[in-house]
């Protein structure tokens, strides 16, 4: 069974960090792409970052480049978001996806809450 479990959201001070983390199981993690998006209260789903199935490539939403990191660790199956230096505007909830362009498989977890105070 396809899991995907997002953790790590809570409450943080503008200028804080958070690391969120995405567990994946029953499928083959290192054949997909994982993706972070954020949905803020009353606003469409906006992707976050992305990372490739071997972890060489990285991409971000223009207003997190340099204070959001994504990672993953293939041995544990698991992506990571690393956010420094948070702002309220980054408040909302933040899903781990896991995509295979190849087949267009698509695997999303259930979400995790992060609220940034000013």
């Amino acid at each position: 069974q396809v899991s995907l479990v997002e953790s790590g959201g809570g409450l943080v001070q503008a200028g804080g960090s958070l690391r969120l983390s995405c567990a994946a199981s029953g499928f083959t993690f290192t054949s997909y792409a994982m993706v972070w998006y954020r949905q803020a209260p009353g606003k469409e789903r906006e992707l976050v970052a992305v990372i490739s199935s071997g972890g060489r490539e990285t991409s971000y939403e223009d207003s997190v480049k340099g204070r959001f990191t994504i990672s993953r660790d293939n041995a544990r199956n698991t992506a990571y978001l690393q956010m420094n230096n948070l702002r309220p505007e980054d408040t909302g909830i933040y899903y781990c996806c896991a995509k295979r362009p190849s087949t267009g498989s698509t695997y999303w977890g259930q979400g995790t809450q992060v609220t940034v105070s000013s």
